[in-house]
């Protein structure tokens, strides 16, 4: 029996993979661990989407070799595929699996390293991957690659074509990570909408197929780009099991950026997407990923955007500043914006987000939301429990109770909340902590 560390940076994909090389590894026998010094095996699944990806996947991987040389250390993910294998060995790296591979791991890894102690064997009944890891919330993979070509994507070239998993075999997993106590599914791949493209299947298919063939408390979405979904989409969050927030990526407020962009989606179009589903799904969140800076983009361009972004108050907007990505048409185009006019840029983005996500949070002010409590709960100077929780609509709350209470940790509990002008809500559970 092995110790197993595995860790992910950048997208949730990674992560999901993460829970599926887990299960598979326990069904070999063998035990996750969360202390990379322990660890006998440490799996690491990269990322490339920036140059600064590449840095921070060289930076963890040399980090794990320096602080567990003993441990056999395994490469994957994007920064693996896109030459990163190239300096495996000064990383210190024992074996690397590019994304082609990624699905056939656990089986690699032991044919390539350490085919006795790696060997299928019988395992005893025990808790699902991902809660060896501390979590609650399971992310699961329906599908890979993408068909698009967006200029400044490099994640189309690592991960290849679409590829969609049955839905049986979807089905199949829910079930089984609802049997291990997870009330939380969240579906992820490169291009969720496009499920189903080459299978004739469709994500609105897939999510009906959950809904009805499994008990999943809760299933989300995870990054959706705003196309491919038909009008009536959003009649599936009538049953509310599925939860009102999606991640609908806009990159630019800007329609001539989008273009520069290769994006398929106006802005005119991603608005009508957003009034329809908030006008369907009551407190339907929406957030968001906007790129500044992308090459050639003006001032007049930067403040439709700027504007764009404070009409559709968006629950959340991770910033990313454009970084040149060798191998894309983005890092070729010219007029690359100065490095001093994308800080600026990206600081007035970060408060005008910071404005709506407040906004976001004082409408749920006096509300009563059942919340998704995770973690082991912080243990406070004065003596009471500091746990962080989720909202259906994916708006983050904290509470503190006594430390000698009962464990909020994965209970979703009826919770009465307030606002107080920062960037979370706070939450008093409901004194009987009957379960919502």
């Amino acid at each position: 029996m092995l110790q197993v560390y595995l860790k992910a940076i950048g997208c949730r994909l990674n992560e999901a993979e993460l829970e599926s090389w887990g299960t598979r590894f326990r069904d070999a026998g063998h035990r996750l661990t969360t202390d990379p010094l322990r660890a006998d095996l440490m799996v690491f699944n990269s990322c490339a989407v920036t140059r600064e990806a590449e840095r921070k996947s060289r930076q963890s991987i040399r980090r794990l070799h320096r602080d567990n040389p003993r441990a056999k250390l395994v490469m994957t993910g994007c920064y693996a595929s896109l030459g990163g294998g190239a300096a495996a060995e000064r990383l210190g790296v024992d074996l690397v699996i590019g994304n082609a591979d990624k699905d056939d791991l656990v089986a690699i890894v032991g044919r390539e390293l350490a085919p006795a102690a790696l060997s299928a064997a019988a395992t005893e009944p025990g808790a699902a991957a991902l809660f060896a890891r501390g979590r609650q919330r399971a992310f699961v993979k329906v599908q890979d690659g993408c068909r698009y070509r967006c200029t400044y994507c490099i994640v189309t070239v690592a991960r290849g074509e679409e590829r969609s998993r049955a839905i049986g075999e979807v089905v199949a997993e829910v079930n089984a990570l609802v049997a291990g106590g997870v009330r939380e599914v969240v579906l992820t791949g490169v291009h969720v909408g496009g499920y189903g493209s080459d299978t004739g299947e469709s994500l609105a298919t897939l999510i009906r197929a959950l809904l009805d063939d499994t008990g999943v408390e809760r299933l989300r979405l995870a990054s959706v780009e705003p196309w491919d979904l038909p009008a009536d989409f959003f009649d599936l969050f009538a049953d509310t099991r599925l939860m009102p927030h999606m991640h609908l990526p806009l990159q630019s407020g800007c329609d001539s950026v989008l273009r520069r962009m290769a994006r398929r989606c106006k802005t005119g179009e991603f608005r009508a997407l957003v009034e329809r589903a908030r006008s369907a799904v009551a407190d339907f969140n929406v957030t968001t990923d906007i790129i500044v800076g992308f090459p050639g983009e003006s001032a007049e361009e930067w403040a439709t955007t700027l504007a764009f972004a404070g009409e559709i108050c968006f629950g959340h907007i991770h910033v990313f500043s454009f970084s040149a990505r060798e191998g894309t048409k983005a890092a070729r185009l010219p007029e690359q914006v100065d490095g001093a006019v994308k800080r600026e840029r990206s600081r007035a983005l970060h408060e005008l987000a910071q404005r709506c996500t407040r906004t976001t949070l004082a409408r749920f002010a006096g509300r009563r939301l059942p919340v998704l409590w995770e973690g082991e709960g912080e243990l406070r100077h004065n003596g009471r429990r500091r746990y962080l929780g989720y909202t259906p609509n994916m708006l983050r709350v904290c509470t503190e109770v006594d430390a000698a209470a009962a464990p909020l940790t994965n209970r979703i509990l009826p919770t009465d909340l307030r606002h107080d002008g920062h960037d979370l809500l706070h939450g008093e559970v409901v004194d009987d902590l009957r379960e919502a």
